[in-house]
């Protein structure tokens, strides 16, 4: 029988690094990616964390994608009285930290599909002792401080040197951690020890769940015990779009999954239009700008859904939104923008079975809460949520705020199969689109659709404006245009982390692979022959 190439890609090489570990020995594409997401929670933990969410799109060959939702929804106690004296919820401390974690009920969801996988070989998934041991050795022993974890801690400080636990998990006795700085989390590593003897199932009804709960309340938070008893991680159909080069597929509500294919299935129809990459990118922004209106007016809880997002897709739809782009002329902006970081990591497996994830806590190191008895930070995704009662984004007990994140997957009409992703908050569908599109429609190599110039409409990581953000190396050629065709411009640094850490895996029809990761991060991406 044909064996595929195995390979794998993340924003951190030691997520990498574990996710080939772990594919050498014959585990699926799910396994690894269990085994990267508590590794990168490690070495990446201002990004994403076992407090935080996750998405998932996973493929088996010749089968139509699955989808898992483990984002966290608002807790009981989460009602408008309860942010009474509040003009917003606050986005730091307990009472920014509301919702659920589902991070690790998605790796528990993640793992029995990957049973299902091996029960036609009568096989087991590996234990989780395996699948932790990188995470644990690493939250003992320690590992290397990045620049990122730096420039984080240095713009979170102010915000967070008086949450409860952020001090001892995340500085030092002398203030921050400096770049190569070896950083370990103790009570972490115990925590992570403690779910590969239990099981993850620990984290939301066993002794895990009993002293997150006690701690989040001491810290002013309004999740309790019963909020991680009631929580699960679903399957969910994905969003599907059928463009004129493949499938292309994305998480629903409540993520801007729906956006992410606006985009391409607008560009789909327009691109014959530009004859340069200057046009590309134009029209590109146009396109993000139609997906982010649909996006912002009707995106919600699921059970708030006004419409089916999926008809948003329609041709007649589609038609409509492109009457709207010009390839001479932008339209005026700006909406409402989203913000965020996370992490997403891709892989595939020697049976070509293909993973799409991305895992994150919100803003960087979330809340900034951190447990002092099990070293997880929580997210503050529910600060996303409005405290005004009308609103579409409301916030109710058991509803999911509106999220950015959106990992994604594609089938291409020559067999090839698709999985990538980025962080960025509101950079994620437009990082996607310009990866997808310089290398589907463009015909670039894929190392170089990712870590050539690119540009962001609206804010991220926290900035206010909403202008279009450009790296210089992709200024030089595009800026005087995109200015004469009405862009209100900057330009930014080449290289630069603001626009997000991108990657993707390509599994060609013939059994090989491509892999690629972002400059911008500290990732790698591996490919190899499985042996």
């Amino acid at each position: 029988m044909k064996k595929n190439e195995i390979a794998f890609t993340a924003p951190h090489f030691k997520a990498t690094e574990t996710g080939r570990k772990i594919l050498e020995q014959g585990g699926t594409a799910i396994e690894a990616m269990v085994a990267a997401a508590a590794t990168i929670a490690v070495v990446y933990p201002h990004m994403n964390g076992l407090g935080g969410d996750g998405f998932w799109l996973v493929s088996e060959p010749g089968k139509t994608p699955v989808g898992i939702d483990a984002s966290g929804k608002a807790a009981e106690l989460a009602t408008l009285g309860f942010y009474c004296g509040h003009d917003s919820i606050p986005t730091r401390g307990g009472k920014a930290a509301l919702t659920m974690a589902g991070a690790v009920a998605g790796w528990q969801e993640a793992l029995a599909v990957s049973q299902e996988w091996q029960a036609a070989s009568n096989a087991q998934n590996l234990p989780l002792s395996t699948l932790l041991d990188d995470a644990i050795q690493l939250a003992k022993n320690g590992s290397a401080v990045t620049k990122t974890y730096v420039d984080a801690s240095k713009k979170t400080f102010a915000d967070l040197v008086h949450v409860q636990g952020f001090n001892e998990a995340f500085l030092t006795a002398g203030g921050l951690y400096k770049e190569g700085d070896n950083l370990t989390l103790p009570v972490l590593a115990k925590t992570l020890e403690q779910l590969a003897e239990k099981g993850l199932d620990d984290f939301y009804h066993g002794d895990i769940a009993a002293r997150l709960s006690k701690d989040l309340a001491t810290a002013e938070s309004p999740i309790r015990l019963a909020d991680f008893n009631s929580y699960q991680a679903k399957r969910v159909a994905p969003l599907q779009v059928k463009t004129s080069v493949g499938s292309l597929y994305n998480l629903p509500a409540p993520t801007q999954g729906i956006a992410s294919l606006l985009i391409l299935a607008l560009y789909d129809k327009l691109y014959k239009q530009g004859k340069t990459a200057t046009d590309m990118a134009h029209l590109l922004i146009e396109c993000t700008k139609q997906a982010f209106i649909a996006r912002n007016q009707f995106v919600t809880d699921e059970s708030r859904l006004a419409m089916d997002l999926s008809s948003l897709l329609d041709d007649e739809q589609l038609e409509k939104m492109c009457h709207d782009i010009a390839l001479e002329q932008a339209q005026p902006w700006p909406h409402q923008a989203k913000h965020g970081d996370t992490v997403w990591m891709g892989a595939c497996d020697n049976e070509g079975r293909m993973v799409s994830y991305i895992q994150s806590l919100y803003w960087e190191f979330g809340s900034g809460v951190v447990s002092p008895s099990t070293g997880i930070v929580w997210n503050n995704r529910g600060s996303s949520f409005s405290l005004d009662k009308d609103s579409l984004q409301a916030l109710s007990p058991n509803l999911k705020p509106f999220h950015t994140l959106n990992p994604a997957f594609a089938e291409l009409n020559d067999g090839r199969r698709m999985s990538y992703g980025t962080m960025g908050g509101e950079g994620q569908p437009q990082t996607q689109a310009a990866l997808f599109s310089r290398y589907v429609y463009h015909g670039m190599p894929l190392d170089q659709a990712i870590s050539e110039g690119r540009w962001l409409l609206g804010r991220t990581w926290g900035d206010v404006s909403h202008n279009l953000k450009v790296e210089g190396d992709f200024a030089e050629i595009a800026a005087d245009e995109l200015v004469k065709r009405g862009h209100d411009l900057v330009i930014v640094d080449s290289c630069n982390e603001l626009m997000g850490h991108a990657g993707a895996v390509v599994l060609h029809q013939d059994g090989h692979a491509d892999a690629a990761t972002d400059p911008r991060s500290d990732g790698s991406a591996i490919v190899s022959v499985f042996i």
